[in-house]
């Protein structure tokens, strides 16, 4: 879920417990073959049989909803699994050709761990909590390796190790892992929301700046020019009103994704510098290679270099290749590039591809 969904899911379930509605969780906790979502998918269901979010395209959320209901009632999870194959027995005739699991558990606020989770989730901290698929209990594994709760023995051990590693994952995502006897532990991974640090605000970052923010996106837009810093123009964004000799002021987020589009040679100068100084995972550069290579050949001349590690984080021209014009265009061009870096992905058509749909073609999602 990305950060927006996030925050639908907690204002409805925060809403239901001041009504003092029943309430429980259903997540795709496993998917084999292709299907709509991918593990770590979340719906709440109240007791009235309303729902908020979704776990498919609309086929498994019936079916779903009436199994939540009886969790609620009972207090008891269940793992459902769900044939989305053409020839299902239960008859939903689908043809996604995959398979999915999916667990409902009751939400108790007496639950400490249950608790210290949604707490998590809203203040978008980084953490994973990791859930036995058979028998009770779960855990909440920080990154600095603090957990909240316990489970038996040597799974205890292995599903700590197996969040911590989760977490140093460029985009850590939700997955299903076994032990070597067998058992099955799903990691709900949380991660703060992925920071995007726009370095100009002219009329092409507006659509930029507004994409991403309903991406879930925490964006931040620099420029020195005040008047075109406005809630207005940039609504959920931070604005930072700073001049190229004031950039030391700003903190640069860790893990930031950097987009330079001053379109300004001297700003974008400065800003190149700063960015690629920052230890920031990806600066984009707006416009041609050579444009970027004018700028690098500038600050060479005054006498900056950059090491082999941070040229590796320069992406010039910025983007995918889909014909972009329009600033809305571009910036859907910038936010799927994004996209597929952060996950492992090329960013290649679809179109012949045999695989699931699902699987990166190539994988640089760590580290």
């Amino acid at each position: 879920m990305n950060a927006a969904e996030i925050r639908l899911f907690l204002a409805a379930l925060t809403a239901a417990l001041s009504r003092g509605q029943g309430a429980a969780i259903a997540s795709v906790v496993g998917v084999r073959g292709s299907a709509y979502r991918r593990e770590g998918t979340r719906m709440l269901v109240l007791d009235d049989a309303s729902q908020v979010c979704m776990l498919s395209g609309g086929c498994l959320e019936a079916e779903v909803v009436e199994v939540a209901l009886e969790v609620i009632r009972t207090g008891v999870p269940q793992l459902t699994h769900y044939d989305l194959s053409e020839d299902a027995t239960w008859g939903l005739g689908i043809g996604c050709g995959g398979s999915v699991d999916v667990r409902v558990e009751r939400v108790d606020m007496r639950d400490p761990v249950t608790g210290a989770w949604l707490e998590v989730l809203g203040r978008g901290e980084a953490a994973v909590l990791a859930v036995p698929l058979q028998g009770e209990g779960k855990i909440l594994v920080r990154p600095d390796g603090s957990v909240a709760g316990e489970l038996d023995g040597s799974l205890h051990t292995f599903a700590v190790e197996a969040a911590l590693e989760r977490l140093n994952l460029r985009e850590p995502r939700a997955v299903t892992l076994h032990t070597p006897d067998g058992r099955a532990v799903f990691l709900d991974v949380n991660t703060p929301p992925p920071p995007l640090v726009i370095y100009g605000a002219g009329h092409d970052a507006v659509p930029l700046a507004g994409q991403a923010h309903a991406l879930g996106y925490d964006v931040h837009v620099i420029d020195p020019r005040e008047a075109y810093l406005t809630p207005t123009r940039f609504p959920g964004a931070a604005l930072h009103p700073l001049a190229p000799e004031e950039l030391h002021e700003f903190r640069m987020p860790a893990h930031a994704q950097v987009i330079i589009m001053n379109h300004h040679l001297e700003r974008d100068r400065v800003c190149l510098h700063h960015a690629l100084k920052s230890g920031a995972q990806y600066v984009g550069v707006l416009g041609p290679r050579s444009r970027a290579e004018d700028l690098l050949s500038a600050l060479q001349d005054d006498g900056v270099t950059f090491t082999d590690q941070e040229m590796t984080r320069l992406r010039s021209p910025v983007g995918l290749r889909i014909g972009a014009e329009a600033p809305e265009e571009v910036a859907l061009s910038i936010l799927a590039e994004l996209m597929a870096w952060r996950r492992g992905y090329d960013g290649g058509f679809l179109n012949g591809h045999a695989g699931r749909i699902h699987d990166a073609v190539t994988h640089v999602n760590e580290t």
